[in-house]
């Protein structure tokens, strides 16, 4: 093969492959708080948790079974809480989902924007108390994602789940790659054909 078709196909492989390698998951285990129970600092994990009204539970109580290890996230007890918990990303970020368990009689789903603007919402999961992961549902970039919910407390959110939107090939790009791959076959092909043995 010819040195430029292979460096060419070494930095299409690379591309291609960059984005299955880079996923950020957040277990919330490395927050701990006195009696199993602290916030989220505002800038965990690289994003802004300030408005969300989300803390940290780390103790055994069923339903609220974790994913992985013993942190995950849920609304304040406190009566009066969210129901809706904003959570914001500092740069386009592309959301695959959440490991969530709670009240099987509540349901939780995400609300995704980009710009202040509503791009897309999930299908709604039924609570139980084995943990499930509810799909975002939307392979574009967003900003801020909304975790909704029926009752306050009623679900504990675990392994949250992003990548970063430029480290994933827009549609076109992976087609223009892709194109050229089949270019560069089919001119090595002929030459090859037209050589004489």
């Amino acid at each position: 093969m010819h040195p430029i078709f292979r460096n060419v196909a070494l930095s299409a492989t690379i591309a291609l492959c960059a984005p299955f390698a880079s996923a950020t998951v957040l277990t919330f285990d490395d927050i701990v708080g006195p009696d199993g129970y602290a916030a989220v600092p505002a800038n965990y994990g690289g994003l802004d948790w300030s408005a969300s009204g989300l803390s940290v539970f780390t103790g055994e109580q069923a339903p609220f079974t974790a994913h992985s290890g013993q942190g995950r996230v849920t609304t304040d007890w406190i009566d009066g809480g969210p129901i809706a918990s904003a959570i914001r990303f500092a740069t386009p970020t592309v959301f695959d989902g959440a490991w969530f368990s709670g009240y099987g009689d509540s349901s939780v789903r995400f609300d995704l924007y980009f710009g202040g603007q509503l791009v897309a919402s999930s299908a709604s999961l039924q609570l139980s108390e084995s943990p499930a992961f509810l799909d975002a549902g939307w392979n574009g970039a967003i900003d801020t994602v909304v975790v909704s919910t029926g009752a306050q407390a009623s679900y504990v959110m675990d392994d949250l789940t992003f990548e970063s939107a430029a480290q994933v090939p827009e549609p076109g790009s992976l087609a223009l790659v892709l194109a050229g791959l089949g270019l560069a076959g089919a001119v090595r092909r002929s030459r090859s054909g037209t050589r004489v043995g």
